[in-house]
């Protein structure tokens, strides 16, 4: 509490500095700029109006005839230009984007009319001019129009992305940003910890090329979500959505009915308006979602039925569940109902709520806050029979952020967000360890390849909260320099709390004692006596931590007629905040050593105690902190009136996750070989170093030609190394070893034509590394494999990935088409025991699995209920074509639902309920079925 008492004082005392000397920024804008000539002799016109219409923002033209907006929030505009004795121009559709610039040049005529004025539409040209790298900023109405149902989607269909793999990069190499400030989930390091509603979303920027110095944290891509303010205007919307899923396939997902109508359900609720016009404004979103899922079991067995399938005969009594094979009577007990069980639900629900303070023309405030809630069972076909007695995982976020943007002048704004993460996952079947409803552990058995009985007894928990100070000020020191600078402090507190329970039993012949109750019908357990293991124990990864880390940066946007350049530094400072040991062949000091004379006799000192060895003890010292500086350049360049080149460098760190710094903090060594992998409070940030070089080509009026290629190298990736013990035990430590490299080609065209639109985009892509995850080279050594000695295509090595979507939407009827194309990804291919290739040693990654695809289709229809607003009903058909598409392969066949089964095999299966060929069966091998989602809505 005192950590968090001082961390706010810190922010108070920025906070009223800031007051004090105005100054501040945000990635949350954009910038409208250009200039206003008379267009017969080019001649500048200085003191002309630029005004958004519909709003009070505007300027005036220099004595260049040049002008600059900024600050601007994401969305389409209408400019209106007017100079004394010069037509008015109205300059409609200039789109907004966050941290871009819109370059509207203006021609006026000269009049001797008052009042005339002409309508003109602005170019693709004047938003693609200062594009320095490859970045796609997806409007709330283009996002509108996506059959999707998140933001998380509409990221994936960007080129370049791969299963949230940024070209090429690992999970764990993109920053995810909500208004500009970080919400990644900091500890593992894969996933964020605040997620937003695509009806919230003004703007969404997806950089997966390189990126300004601003952006940091990051080595493969930035996402940005600028959330949306409540308007001036009450607005109210409501939506209730039920889907099915409707297949031909119900002999691969089994249980799955056509006359189901609302296995799943979606609602959302969005409202908006002001709470005093003019000054304060509100905006809140709500939804909830429970899903059944595609997969369902069959509730054969019951959590305390018990399966026998070793020891024929165990009971020496003939009993209901006895059954014969090869000669043998086992015993399987099954009470279940036989009912079909859904296996892979879900239920989530977010809430968003924000208040906008317009204090003045020069004064903006807001106050956010956030929730997201979600539960997920443990799912797998290994429960297909037994569907009971799973653990669910549970994720609890919430987000608080105080935002402040203030005008200096026309030329200068800053910027200062403040806010508070809190994350809390916890995975059990009960909360309690002690719950009575938990059975004994020996009821967990198996036969016939699937879960007869038992529970998930484990227990995991892990909070993790975030603090962040951020700063920006931006200065337009005239029309070619736009200087940004700022910084970022964040203060992280995560708890690790693990609860293992064992049987106080254990050890003895009570432990697993079991006999069979000819009155109950089943077989019973001597009572498990639940204890909890000793805090001294290995599996105790107890702990809590507070790292921090601070980074700054200044760069400056130069743009001149034809060329733009962005140059800007970067530096990163991270600081671990614990100890490590300094001997790693004795880190916890298991092991005595003790210093000897020349004749090997243990040494004391004057009070008798005995000298301990210092070389092969460990001591404790701080960890240090690390520091990194970023440079950063990108240059775009305009070739004629429809074409820009852009071109950029730049250098990019980022620290590992939490866990690789703390896992094992005890630094105890089990008994074992290749039985822990320690964190090392030591390991450097990640690097890579990426170059990319793009065109982009207006074909036609409004359709654009983009083209881009791109290389990468990342150093210093994470792994795993091994270290011998003075007493030969070999375990991990996590370590920078790995290394990888990325290099493709991109293409995306867009045409839009009146309501008709099309997006496609296509990437070549070439990913190699020496191991797919930072455990790869350690996990080869323990099974006595050596380290891959080349590079090899690593698991998300996509080589051709491409979408389409094609659209059709007029104010109250829209439809739109959308179609993914993903060639293979690699697999270890293991070949059978028979084949000559079995003999040899086979890299990962060697083979291909099958190209998948997938058609989608949205669209909604309003009908007019007079002045109160519209009645919205939406049609959604995810997998329009009913692919099976084969996400994962047998490693011997290749493809999914196989394998290659061998007469021991048969011989060795021991079941009286299903064959062998179920358990190879795998549903979860395949893509979800077709799914078909209505919904009705009311739009206010």
């Amino acid at each position: 509490m005192c950590t968090k008492l001082k961390f706010f004082t810190f922010l108070v005392i920025v906070f009223s500095l800031t007051i004090l000397q105005n100054n501040t920024l945000s990635q949350t804008t954009g910038k409208i700029m250009g200039s206003v000539v008379d267009s017969e002799t080019g001649t500048p016109l200085p003191f002309a109006n630029i005004i958004i219409e519909g709003t009070t923002i505007g300027a005036a033209t220099d004595m260049n005839g040049e002008y600059f907006i900024l600050n601007v929030t994401p969305g389409k505009y209408t400019l209106r230009a007017q100079m004394m004795g010069y037509e008015a121009q109205i300059i409609e559709g200039v789109i907004v984007s966050v941290n871009r610039t819109s370059n509207i040049d203006v021609k006026l005529r000269e009049t001797v009319l008052e009042g005339e004025e002409v309508v003109v539409v602005a170019n693709k040209l004047s938003i693609k001019k200062d594009q320095t790298s490859s970045v796609k900023n997806v409007s709330s109405e283009q996002i509108e129009m996506l059959p999707v149902e998140d933001l998380d989607q509409v990221i994936a269909m960007q080129a370049g992305v791969v299963d949230g793999h940024f070209r090429g990069g690992r999970l764990t190499e993109v920053s995810y940003l909500v208004d500009g400030m970080q919400v990644n989930e900091a500890f593992g390091g894969t996933d964020k910890t605040v997620s937003i509603e695509k009806e919230a979303a003004q703007d969404l920027e997806v950089i997966t090329g390189t990126f300004n110095a601003e952006y940091g944290r990051a080595m493969s891509g930035i996402v940005n979500v600028v959330t949306k303010d409540g308007g001036n205007q009450y607005k109210a919307s409501f939506s209730s959505h039920v889907s099915n899923f409707y297949t031909a396939n119900s002999d691969v997902f089994i249980g799955l009915s056509n006359t189901e109508f609302a296995r799943n359900q979606d609602y959302k609720l969005q409202l908006e308006g002001p709470v005093i016009p003019d000054l304060i404004t509100f905006f809140t979103n709500f939804r909830y979602q429970k899903s059944l899922g595609h997969i369902n079991g069959i509730r054969r067995f019951n959590v305390d039925d018990y399966s026998n399938a070793t020891d024929a005969n165990k009971f020496g009594v003939n009993t209901p569940w006895d059954f014969d094979f090869n000669g043998q009577t086992y015993y399987s007990e099954h009470t279940g109902d036989g009912e079909y069980v859904p296996i892979n639900t879900n239920l989530d629900y977010s809430g968003m709520g924000k208040l906008t303070f317009n204090i003045s023309t020069d004064l903006k405030a807001s106050v956010m806050g956030t929730l997201n809630y979600s539960e997920t069972p443990n799912s797998g076909h290994v429960y297909k029979y037994k569907p009971d007695g799973r653990a669910t995982f549970h994720n609890d976020s919430k987000m608080g952020m105080f935002q402040l943007n203030h005008f200096l002048s026309n030329s200068a704004f800053h910027d200062l967000k403040l806010s508070y993460v809190d994350n809390h996952q916890y995975s059990w079947l009960y909360e309690d360890p002690f719950d009575p409803r938990y059975v004994h552990a020996g009821y967990g058995g198996g036969m016939g390849g699937f879960s007869t009985g038992g529970q998930d007894r484990g227990h995991s928990e892990r909070k993790l909260i975030d603090l962040n100070a951020k700063y920006d000020l931006v200065w337009q020191v005239n029309t070619s320099h736009a200087i940004k600078t700022g910084f970022l402090y964040t203060h992280h507190t995560v708890e690790n709390l693990p609860i293992l329970t064992q049987n106080a039993l254990r050890g003895t012949p009570l432990a697993q004692l079991n006999w069979y109750n000819e009155n109950t019908g089943k077989v019973e357990f001597y009572p498990y006596q639940t204890e909890l293991y000793p805090d001294d124990a290995i599996e105790m990864d107890r702990y809590k931590k507070q790292p921090f880390e601070f980074s700054a940066y200044i760069q400056d946007k130069m743009e001149f007629d034809e060329m733009v350049i962005n140059l800007g530094l970067r530096y990163d400072y991270f600081n671990p905040n614990t100890t490590y040991p300094s001997q790693r062949r004795n880190p916890a000091n298991q092991l005595l050593f003790y210093q000897l004379d020349e004749n090997d006799n243990i040494m004391y000192d004057d009070n008798g105690n005995p000298i301990l060895d210092s070389e092969r003890m460990s001591s404790y010292p701080k960890a240090p902190a690390q520091f990194q500086l970023s440079p950063r350049f990108g240059l775009s360049y305009t070739l004629g009136s429809a074409a820009v080149l852009h071109f950029s460098y730049g250098h990019f760190f980022q620290m590992p996750p939490l866990y690789t710094l703390y896992s094992n903090y005890r630094n105890l060594i089990p008994t074992g070989d290749f039985q822990t992998v320690q964190g090392n409070p030591l390991i450097k940030a990640e690097k890579t170093v990426s170059y990319e070089m793009g065109i982009w080509q207006e074909l036609l009026p409004n359709m654009g030609l983009e083209l881009s290629v791109y290389y990468k190298d990342i150093y210093d990736l994470l792994s795993a190394v091994v270290y011998t013990t003075y007493n030969q035990i070999k375990y991990g430590l996590y370590s920078n070893k790995d290394y990888g490299n990325a290099k493709g080609f991109e293409m995306k065209f867009d045409y839009l034509m009146g309501p008709f639109s099309l997006y496609a985009n296509y990437t070549l892509q070439y990913t190699r590394g020496n191991a797919d995850d930072p455990t790869t080279t350690y996990s080869r050594l323990g099974q006595s494999l050596d380290p891959v000695p080349y590079l090899v295509p690593l698991n998300w090595d996509q080589r051709h990935t491409a979408n389409i979507s094609l659209g059709y939407n007029q104010e109250d009827f829209g439809v739109t088409l959308t179609g993914y194309l993903n060639s293979g990804r690699p697999y270890t291919f293991t070949p059978v025991s028979i084949s000559p290739l079995a003999k040899q040693t086979l890299y990962p990654n060697n083979s291909e699995r099958p190209t998948t695809y997938t058609i989608d289709l949205s669209g909604h229809y309003d009908f007019d209920i007079g002045d109160v607003g519209k009645l919205r009903f939406y049609l959604s058909v995810y997998n329009l074509l009913d692919r099976k598409n084969e996400l994962s392969v047998n490693s011997t066949t290749g493809r999914a639902y196989t394998a290659i089964v061998y007469p021991v095999d048969f011989a060795t299966f021991i079941s009286n309920y299903n064959d062998i060929y179920d358990s190879i069966q795998n549903p979860y091998m395949y893509s979800a079925p077709r799914e078909i989602k209505i919904g009705i809505g009311l739009v206010l």
